[in-house]
């Protein structure tokens, strides 16, 4: 078929295409369709233009609107809606609140077009298939979220059909898991609705956290958004792998989120069109690869909620922010008898850098222990903290447990005795919505490979103040306002500690990636997450001889288990080969592990894209392993 042709972007700026553009480009492209026919899984028909502001403008001069418009869930020339087939032009969780009472005739809403394209085209599911119940979450309920996130129960509705979203059984739907039995379950109240069409649910998030509170990006303001993890699965080209012959179940999210086809586009365009260095040149390839970047860093700034693009530091991952900030701000800050308090969950690099500072200054490095469930004692905690603590460096999410920590609470303590406050949200920012003013923490460090994003890049957040008074960690290009012989003046922050040619495409990819969480909204992720949590361990429990290590009450998206009689190595090699993926090892936690007298656990992590069949599919291998039937 043929398709029109699309000039190159305007160079440099962000932005979405206007609604009259999205329109003649839609209808032009549908038209080219055959009668009948379904975009391939994967196509990029509603993707590409995410990250330009005039993609399109004048392609398809006189195409007139879409005609006629498209319900949601409805592929061009297929003859009725179905249910888990995604328009290509809509974000999947944009419905029109209406359409979720109306009948499969009813006329079609006309499109929502004022808002840029989310996702790729999904093939129409198979008649056999089950019917997908995707969840849905209100504005309203989203606008008051008072608790953390971990206080939000096993969120699914009271079981009416046998089945409770997701597929979760009837025992997930009547009862809260061990780990949140001393919660009462939030509620969901299905409106009516045709068969035919998603049902609207509304949850009682009565439990998220402030801290965790920020825009959700929802587009609709007045309506329901539905999460359907089978149809964001699409975005994704690389889950349509087969390994072993079977096909891909990503559960190593913890290790390395995979990457969205508009992030890839996005790394694509711009080594086409704006390849360049930064901030050093007049011509127009520097212009344009210097806004793309800068841009990046606004988004992440947004993101976060942080107050100003001066407290957005680029660098490789968490890992080189916990150093960064180690290095500039400790050298100056600690000297010998200080103390550096750090929790007993922490991932090496976050006590690696801590261990060599104390070393070197004569410093001493104390730990906040944890209790059997993998929980900080904020009692003990707290007795940690003096007048000789000088910074506190904590994870937000464990990622060998999946305890969520009590950041702001912690945070407070620390700043009640001067101390400053570190925290490690790697394994946070791809499962929460994450405010850094409402935080109040010192420096946020995180990596963009966790949150979708390319590796290789990744954000130390630090208060402007505390900024401003550390000097250059490495000396170079770019972060110099003068050079002489006998001294250099450095630029302010961020430049100032961004020295030499940084990781510009991949920032540019995190700015994508960011674009694509925020159209979906973390809370939505959140929630999604946490009922596949709950959904995981119920499913994991059943499974002879299957252990759980990590059962805080506030949990993201782990399932740290060991199986008896089984290495862990062996567990995950025996998964590869059904072409599920896992991690196993100590995923460099040794501390918290042997707080638990191990060395290795198996740890399937999850994502917005996994789905219970991902988890099915888990858990049915490890039942043959198990049963000595081995797995195929």
């Amino acid at each position: 078929m043929s398709t029109p042709e699309v000039p190159a972007p305007h160079p440099g700026i962000a932005g979405a295409p206007d609604a009259g553009t999205i329109a003649r480009l839609a209808n032009a492209l549908f038209s080219a369709l055959p009668t009948g026919a379904v975009p391939e899984p994967g196509a990029a028909l509603g993707s590409a233009p995410l990250f330009v502001a005039e993609p399109l403008q004048s392609a398809i001069p006189g195409t007139p609107p879409l005609t006629p418009p498209l319900r949601p869930n409805h592929n061009p020339g297929s003859a009725s809606p179905t249910i888990g087939a995604a328009r290509p032009s809509a974000p999947l969780f944009a419905l029109d609140p209406k359409l979720a009472a109306e009948p499969a005739h009813a006329p079609a809403a006309p499109l929502d077009l004022t808002v840029p394209l989310a996702a790729t085209p999904v093939a129409p599911a198979p008649a056999s298939a089950p019917a997908i119940q995707p969840v849905f979450v209100r504005e309203t309920d989203l606008a008051a979220l008072p608790g953390r996130l971990g206080d939000v129960r096993s969120i699914v509705p009271p079981d009416t059909a046998g089945a409770g979203p997701f597929g979760a059984s009837a025992a997930a739907a009547s009862a809260p898991l061990y780990f949140l039995a001393d919660n009462p379950l939030a509620r969901v109240t299905p409106a009516a609705a045709p068969t035919a069409v998603p049902r609207a649910e509304t949850f009682d998030l009565a439990g998220l956290a402030t801290q965790h509170r920020t825009d959700v990006h929802v587009l609709d303001r007045s309506g329901a958004r539905p999460f359907d993890a089978h149809v964001f699965k699409r975005d994704f080209p690389i889950l349509q792998e087969t390994v072993n012959g079977r096909p891909l179940v990503w559960l190593d999210n913890g290790a390395t989120t995979q990457k969205p086809q508009c992030v890839i586009d996005r790394l694509a365009h711009f080594y086409k069109h704006e390849n360049s260095n930064i901030h050093r040149a007049a011509h127009t390839l520097a212009a344009r690869s210097t806004d793309a970047y800068e841009a990046a860093r606004e988004k992440v700034r947004a993101f976060i909620n942080a107050p100003s693009v001066k407290d957005i530091v680029f660098v490789r991952g968490a890992t080189e922010a916990i150093n960064l900030a180690a290095q500039a701000w400790g050298r100056r800050n600690i000297g010998e008898g200080d103390e550096i308090v750090v929790s007993h969950l922490e991932h090496h690099a976050n006590i690696v850098p801590w261990q060599q500072l104390a070393a070197e200054k004569g410093a001493r490095l104390r730990v906040a222990p944890v209790d059997d469930h993998g929980q900080i004692l904020l009692d003990e905690y707290e007795k940690l903290l003096g007048p000789k603590t000088k910074i506190v460096a904590f994870t937000q999410v464990s990622n060998a447990l999946g305890t969520i920590t009590p950041v702001a609470e912690m945070t407070a303590l620390a700043h009640r005795h001067g101390a400053r406050v570190l925290v490690d949200g790697a394994q946070g920012i791809c499962h929460l919505p994450v405010d850094v003013q409402t935080l109040d923490v010192d420096f946020y460090a995180f990596s963009g490979h966790k949150m979708f994003a390319p590796t290789g890049v990744g954000v130390l957040y630090g208060k402007a103040d505390v900024l401003e008074a550390m000097p250059p960690w490495q000396g170079g290009g770019n972060m110099i306002a003068d050079v002489t012989f006998e001294k250099t003046i450095f630029q302010g922050p961020p430049d100032r500690f961004e020295a030499g040619t940084g990781n510009i495409a991949d920032a540019v990819g995190l700015g994508a990636a960011i674009d694509y969480l925020s159209r979906i909204g973390m809370a939505n992720v959140a929630a999604h997450e946490h009922e596949l949590l709950a959904y995981g361990t119920e499913q994991l429990l059943t499974v002879p001889g299957l252990k759980l290590i990590g059962t805080a009450k506030e949990k993201a998206g782990i399932l740290s288990f060991v199986l008896d009689g089984c290495r862990s190595e062996d567990v995950g090699k025996a998964l590869d080969r059904e072409g599920i993926a896992v991690r196993a090892g100590h995923h460099c936690a040794q501390p918290i592990l042997r707080r638990f007298g191990l060395e290795s656990t198996v740890r399937p992590s999850l994502a917005l894209y996994n789905t219970h069949d991902d988890i099915d599919a888990l858990v049915d291998a490890l039942r043959r392993l198990q049963s000595g039937r081995g797995v195929k």
